[in-house]
């Protein structure tokens, strides 16, 4: 089967399913989605309305006043005013009541409540870190449900525009200043059971978590087919729109809609700091939610930078001409000051990471690059003179 036909083989029964989603747009999960889809499917009658009788009416002229070839031509100089007032008249009032309704809706996107739940968006090249405060950032947007959330939006580098489909919401993100959007979400993502999780985790072992992979799941209601992020939760898309680059159709992240603000306050508080975690597996997983799978690979294919694949403890050369060791101390660096050494061959668009991470996470990255390069050392540099130094004693 080919590849579109079977995209749509298996979108039209979810749709078909959901009592929420039609056949123009996908499932209301805003407030903002009906009146939105009301307003665009009335405009759409209406257009065909009048799209489907003048079309009608213009082929119907083709036959009725066709002359041979040669045939001179009659003069029409004759009109009829109250034909023509109403038409004119008559669709100006749709538009000026097209363009009202449209500026109702608009302007309520455009002003956010009062005592909204403020989450700040960082969008770069090419992904996405939302900033739940208390230093905890992550790269899915997680918010409750039937309740209003602002996103406070930057851009490190050029222009994107976030987009939920479900949630009717877009606003574009220019570099240099702060945009602001808000939605209040009416659709609560559900999350499925401990086992169903831990069998698709372990078909995933080895691979870089897949938002994309749609896993079939038994529930209750018997078997379903569900997209799932890696703590189990059904999720909205969430997309640029703004062509910013190379990359720019992989800058997607998704939308989990809690259930209640405990719930919230909970998954954050999980994921504010590495707990019991290994510094390695903490690592890693930083390497996934902040982005840097999207620029550093780990199988030694290039990409916007250097890969990772046997990165530390190896040499390479900078724009400067000079030669540098990837140890712990440039690995901070880069981090947090990434345009100060450039490797020779990339560009300096990394963005710094200073305040987001903290010494412990940076410290879990590199222990993670140890982890995955062949050019590492066995112990820690200095180890070996202080096991020296015991021994002596």
């Amino acid at each position: 089967m080919f590849p579109a036909i079977e995209s749509l083989a298996m979108t039209f029964p979810t749709l078909l399913a959901d009592t929420n989603a039609d056949f123009w747009f996908p499932i209301q999960g805003s407030s903002f989605a009906e009146e939105v889809d009301w307003v665009y499917d009335l405009i759409l009658y209406i257009s065909l309305a009048f799209f489907v009788p003048m079309m009608a009416f213009m082929v119907w002229c083709l036959f009725k006043y066709i002359k041979a070839r040669g045939t001179k031509a009659e003069s029409q100089i004759s009109h009829h005013t109250t034909l023509e007032l109403t038409w004119s008249i008559g669709p100006s009032v749709l538009l000026v009541w097209m363009f009202v309704q449209g500026s109702i809706s608009f302007l309520d996107m455009r002003t956010p409540p009062e005592g909204s739940y403020d989450i700040g968006v960082q969008a770069f090249k090419w992904g996405w870190t939302m900033d739940y405060g208390n230093g905890t950032f992550h790269p899915e947007l997680h918010i409750v449900k039937d309740e209003p959330t602002k996103l406070s939006m930057r851009s490190t580098d050029v222009i994107h525009s976030l987009f939920v489909p479900a949630f009717r919401a877009k606003k574009d993100i220019v570099p240099g200043r702060y945009n602001y959007m808000w939605f209040k979400p009416t659709v609560a993502s559900e999350q499925i059971s401990d086992e169903a999780l831990a069998k698709i985790k372990k078909q995933s072992e080895g691979t870089t978590w897949d938002y994309d992979k749609v896993h079939t799941i038994q529930t209750e209601d018997g078997e379903r087919e569900l997209q799932v992020t890696p703590e189990g939760y059904t999720f909205f898309d969430l997309y640029c729109t703004e062509y910013c680059g190379k990359n720019h159709s992989e800058m997607q992240t998704v939308v989990v809609v809690h259930n209640t603000q405990a719930e919230l306050e909970a998954w954050i508080k999980a994921n504010s700091s590495r707990g019991d975690v290994s510094m390695e597996e903490w690592g890693e997983l930083l390497y996934g939610r902040r982005g840097c799978s999207g620029c550093h690979s780990v199988d030694g294919t290039k990409l916007v930078g250097p890969s990772f694949k046997d990165l530390y403890g190896s040499q390479h050369a900078l724009t400067t001409g000079e030669n540098q060791v990837v140890d712990e101390n440039y690995v901070r660096e880069s981090i947090i000051a990434p345009k100060a050494k450039v490797v020779a061959g990339y560009q300096p668009v990394m963005p710094s990471y200073k305040g987001q991470l903290s010494d412990d996470d940076i410290a879990s990255i590199i222990a993670y690059l140890k982890s995955i390069s062949a050019n590492a050392p066995s112990q820690p540099a200095g180890a070996e003179a202080e096991s020296e130094e015991e021994s002596a004693e």
